[in-house]
């Protein structure tokens, strides 16, 4: 029998504050939490979604990691020039949208608030 990768289930992104990042991607973004649970001594683990997705982003304990780097993650949105303006008057670090014209979505990069960059693209 071949073993084989079935799915992405959680990506993990580096935080200093868990409490200030849970608040984030929950409040501001509108992710949802997923999970919140002991993880070792005076830790968490949390996990955040969004609503009806399989694949979820880790808030971990630090440990090794350090914050402030390209997640590399992409999450889609309806309407990406509503979204930023949205998420500008939440005061959330974000760049103008990208229209690079047919074919490529409308997208934006937003830095939560440890500096880790994410891209929003809006749905085709």
């Amino acid at each position: 029998m071949t073993k084989h990768i079935a799915r992405v289930a959680t990506v993990a992104v580096p935080v200093g504050d868990q409490e200030k990042a849970l608040d984030f991607y929950v409040g501001t973004l509108g992710l949802e939490k997923r999970m919140d649970a002991p993880f070792g001594p005076g830790m968490r683990w949390i996990e955040v979604a969004p609503a009806g997705a399989e694949t979820s982003i880790a808030l971990p304990p630090l440990g090794n990691l350090t914050p402030g780097v390209d997640t590399g993650i992409r999450l889609t949105v309806d309407n990406a020039d509503a979204t930023n303006a949205y998420l500008k008057e939440k005061g959330v670090d974000v760049d103008d949208v990208l229209n690079f014209g047919p074919g490529v979505p409308p997208m934006f990069v937003l830095r939560d608030p440890d500096g880790n960059t994410l891209y929003m693209v809006e749905e085709a």
